[in-house]
């Protein structure tokens, strides 16, 4: 039997496990995400990619800007929801709203806990070197990502895998998760286990200030410090083109024979010295332009020894 359920979320990421909830027979009463928000050059008002897919869907679609009033826990309540669940939505649920539905709230958190609890739990991965990630399911409690965990699926980190990359990653592979996992509670299967107190690690959101490169680092951890930020924000460092230094993203690299001093440019394919190795950049991004792959940049934009990144 299909659950009665009200679905919570905001971006990219949440979208492919509303779709899937849908397509496996769940009644979804509503859809909660967060306001539309002045966009674009012409700062028009954008809905969320969950309010886009709600609407596709034919699903109503709320957006409170707090679940903390009386008036928002009576409506929550009044859609009699079995279960709640929640990917990336963006507000703290209340502990009324938390025992509103019978089952519970489920979130969808892209770590295994409770490493990396908190907003950013891709980039951070990512960015401190980690050799796995995944998804898992975690019925919510007042904490910051603290509640019983549901069995989860561990992925593979590579030196290539930027942010976007994992992101697209564990999106189908969480929202798969998800529907296994509500399948369980359906039958009354659903096992749940207590967080570890070891290995805890938070999440903290992306500051733009980390965006900077810090070429005098060694190459591995640049690297990883670019990948966990790419493609937003987009690290970035200035690079000496036309005759001024100009501010250049750089979206993607791999690790390179050379060295020199930090931040120097090593040959004519923008290979980059670091503290210890050296860094080639394979995608970068111009401010104001797309992004680029390397060698396309370079035709155009020669860059060569002995300039250097600061």
């Amino acid at each position: 039997m299909p659950l009665r359920l009200i679905f919570m979320g905001t971006p990219e990421f949440a979208v492919p496990t509303l779709r899937a909830l849908h397509n496996a027979g769940h009644e979804i009463v509503a859809v909660y995400t967060r306001e539309p928000k002045p966009a674009g050059r012409g700062m028009q008002l954008q809905s969320t990619p969950v309010e886009v897919e709600a609407t596709r869907l034919h699903v109503p679609v709320f957006t409170p800007t707090t679940l903390k009033t009386s008036e928002a826990e009576q409506q929550f309540r009044a859609h009699r929801a079995k279960a709640a669940v929640i990917v990336a939505y963006g507000l703290i649920l209340p502990p009324a709203i938390l025992k509103a539905p019978k089952y519970g709230c489920f979130n969808l958190h892209a770590s295994i806990l409770p490493r990396w609890r908190g907003a950013a739990p891709i980039e951070r991965a990512i960015m401190q070197g980690d050799i796995e990630s995944g998804v898992q399911v975690m019925k919510m409690d007042k904490g910051l990502d603290t509640g019983k965990l549901a069995i989860g699926k561990r992925v593979p980190i590579t030196d290539a895998m930027t942010a976007g990359d994992l992101h697209d990653l564990l999106a189908p592979l969480g929202a798969d998760l998800m529907v296994r996992r509500l399948d369980a509670l359906q039958r009354q299967e659903l096992n749940l286990r207590r967080q570890s107190k070891r290995g805890r690690k938070y999440a903290t959101k992306i500051d733009k200030a980390e965006a900077h490169i810090d070429w005098n680092r060694p190459a591995h951890e640049v690297l990883r410090h670019v990948h966990g930020l790419s493609p937003f924000p987009g690290a970035w460092s200035e690079m000496p083109l036309e005759g001024a230094a100009q501010r250049v993203k750089i979206l993607r690299c791999e690790i390179a024979d050379g060295s020199g001093e930090s931040g120097a440019v090593l040959d004519d394919r923008l290979t980059i010295a670091c503290a210890q190795g050296a860094l080639r950049v394979l995608e970068l991004q111009r401010a104001g332009k797309q992004p680029m792959k390397a060698e396309e940049f370079l035709r155009g934009t020669p860059v060569r020894r002995p300039a250097r990144l600061t």
